[in-house]
């Protein structure tokens, strides 16, 4: 289990880094049933004057719970997500969360996150997600007392 004194303060997140590809997004349009013609459509895009395919929003929310998970595993549950959007971010662009432990609690952590894309040279392009704010609850699977 997951205890209070296995996280501290100012910890690092292990950071989750993944390429998103058109055929991840409709894959994701399809099981949310998005289907916004800017997230897949290249006739769309080139009338709308984006230089791709637009990857939904809320693909952030999904990404940063799943760093949240590979790093606690199935002990945690995320009870709060908050997070803003600050750019664009295309098909086959390649982001990464990254997050930082603020707080710790005797049963949870709040987590400060972001989301970035990286660029060619394999740094920061920008920030397409932040600031990004997560309560997680320790203890059993789905959180405490489940």
């Amino acid at each position: 289990m997951t205890t209070r004194t296995d996280h501290r303060a100012g910890d690092a997140v292990p950071p989750l880094e993944r390429r998103i590809g058109l055929s991840d997004m409709v894959a994701y349009a399809g099981a949310t049933w998005d289907w916004y013609r800017l997230h897949y459509d290249p006739e769309f895009v080139r009338a709308a004057r984006v230089p791709g395919p637009v990857v939904d929003g809320q693909v952030f929310g999904a990404l940063l719970v799943e760093q949240i998970q590979d790093w606690l595993g199935p002990r945690c549950f995320v009870h709060k997500l908050d997070f803003t959007f600050k750019a664009l971010v295309f098909a086959e662009e390649t982001v990464r969360c990254e997050g930082t432990v603020v707080e710790v609690g005797e049963d949870h952590l709040v987590l400060e996150q972001r989301v970035v894309v990286i660029g060619p040279d394999g740094g920061v392009d920008r920030v397409a997600a932040a600031p990004a704010r997560a309560r997680v609850l320790l203890g059993t699977a789905d959180g405490p007392g489940a």
